[in-house]
């Protein structure tokens, strides 16, 4: 999928049975990951003589408090002016704009109010148990963040990296009905600027609609200016130069006309692809230590160890990718890296907890 010699340019739209195509991926992963995350800790509870409606009752209690958490967290850390003076667009989720922080701390409440009506599990227990499923969770939602286009990575100023070319093949097929279909792929032209890669996209045109020379003029101008608005967005994915002509061919293949467009890329970072794939690691370390112990795995061990690996490649991930909202650029450190620095601490303090309690825990059996 992701070549590391050069770009590739990524169009995220498949047709899983014919007719039916899925463009937005991130609320299938979304979903997908709560139902992997269920079965898996239904195996982890069974293994350790707990019962499944456990799972079910704290599967509630996370869905709720993901959902919410994440939701207030961008709210309240990255939006808080915009939202407090526009207060029922805070419930708007469908338009986007959930914190993976807020989120964290939606599930560390969540589980606090799970372990109150639960005699036979400690807090602790219960969060090295969760955190396992939470890896893989995080796994799926930054793939569908990938899926969708969505969390750009910075620019590479290199051949190596992504061209995220759905949104302006959107933007086309949806401002002009006399557009059928449009397609990007990687270009071949030797000589463009530094730091941009060639794409072609295809254009396809329904028949009949219009002759050639108004296709021409279509193409042109009303076309071109798109491009040219695509390229001077704040976080562009193609660099059309609003002072040249555009560069395309116009043919016509089984009565339709296709018309194929030169322009630059902008490859990027796929950052969302970085973060699936350490949360996958993540996931798999996690889980080894859980099976190779079970009841027998100390206490905070694995929510320690979940804090401090993946807040710290967060912290690591975030030199990778573009800021959310442009407050974040006068600031040292972007509010993800800011937000990660006392989850990073807090796991730290759990591991050390948790050796001192295993020493004195050896110590006591020791001296019996």
């Amino acid at each position: 999928m992701l070549s590391f010699l050069s770009f590739i340019v990524w169009d995220p739209v498949a047709e899983v049975v014919p007719g039916w195509s899925i463009p937005r991926w991130y609320g299938l992963l979304f979903a997908l990951g709560f139902l992997v995350s269920q079965q898996l800790l239904i195996y982890i509870f069974k293994k350790e003589g707990k019962s499944e409606k456990d799972v079910e009752m704290l599967t509630i209690y996370i869905v709720v408090a993901t959902i919410v958490g994440a939701r207030l967290g961008h709210v309240i850390f990255y939006g808080a002016g915009h939202y407090f003076s526009n207060p029922i667009e805070i419930f708007k989720i469908w338009e986007g704009g959930l914190a993976s922080h807020g989120g964290a701390i939606g599930i560390l409440f969540a589980l606090y109010l799970y372990v109150k009506k639960k005699k036979d599990q400690t807090y602790l227990w219960a969060v090295d148990r969760l955190v396992i499923a939470v890896a893989i969770t995080g796994c799926l939602i930054r793939l569908g963040n990938f899926m969708n286009s969505e969390i750009l990575g910075l620019a590479t100023q290199s051949n190596f990296g992504v061209v995220f070319a759905r949104g302006l093949e959107e933007g086309l097929e949806n401002s002009y009905a006399e557009i059928e279909n449009v397609e990007a792929s990687k270009g071949s032209d030797s000589e463009v600027p530094e730091g941009l890669v060639p794409i072609v996209y295809e254009i396809t045109f329904a028949k009949g609609k219009l002759q050639e020379k108004q296709l021409r003029q279509l193409l042109e101008s009303n076309v071109k200016n798109t491009m040219v608005r695509y390229s001077s967005r704040e976080q562009p994915n193609i660099s059309e130069p609003a002072n040249e002509p555009l560069r395309y061919e116009l043919t016509q293949k089984n009565g339709n006309y296709i018309a194929k467009i030169q322009t630059n890329g902008i490859a990027r970072h796929p950052a969302q692809l970085y973060e699936s794939i350490y949360c996958f690691l993540l996931f798999i370390l996690l889980f080894a230590i859980w099976h190779r112990m079970k009841e027998k795995t100390p206490e905070g061990l694995i929510f320690g160890l979940f804090l401090v690996i993946l807040w710290t490649l967060r912290f690591i991930d975030e030199y990778f990718k573009e800021n959310q909202e442009a407050f974040e650029d006068s600031l040292p450190l972007n509010m993800g890296q800011i937000l990660s620095i006392p989850l990073v601490l807090l796991g730290i303090f759990i591991l050390i907890r948790t050796w001192h309690t295993q020493n004195k825990k050896k110590a006591a059996a020791d001296n019996v």
